[in-house]
């Protein structure tokens, strides 16, 4: 099993590079073409089917060109992180784990209505 630029490459053997590709943070299905059409993959091409240089060469490529896996979801965290320091509205939602863009919250949304009860309850523990 191969890791492209820290995501597990080969976990999809079976399926074609662009698909497989896709799987990474940070490549969809777009850049995924772009890629294999820069190296001269074909196609139809498996991911068991690649050598170990046209390997070398994707890492390489995708390395250079793209933000991926790791530096990807340390992106992420880091505008989450501002947004709460900042003290926005989505800040504050991720921060209570309530949804962001605008859900409905009284029939939906159990998961964290679940953790605001939950929340609920301590406090009023800790009070008495």
């Amino acid at each position: 099993m191969s890791y492209i630029s820290g995501a597990r490459s080969r976990s999809v053997p079976d399926e074609q590079v662009r698909i497989a590709s896709t799987k990474m943070d940070g490549i969809g299905p777009k850049k995924a073409i772009q890629v294999r059409y820069r190296l001269g993959i074909s196609g139809n091409i498996k991911m068991n089917e690649l050598t170990q240089s046209q390997i070398d060469q994707m890492e390489q490529m995708i390395s250079q060109d793209h933000v991926v896996h790791w530096e990807f979801q340390r992106g992420e965290r880091a505008d989450i992180e501002r947004l709460i320091s900042l003290s926005r509205y989505r800040g504050i939602r991720h921060q209570d784990g309530s949804p962001l863009r605008g859900q409905r919250t009284h029939t939906n949304a159990r998961t964290c209505r679940k953790r605001l009860n939950q929340f609920k309850k301590q406090n009023s523990k800790s009070i008495n």
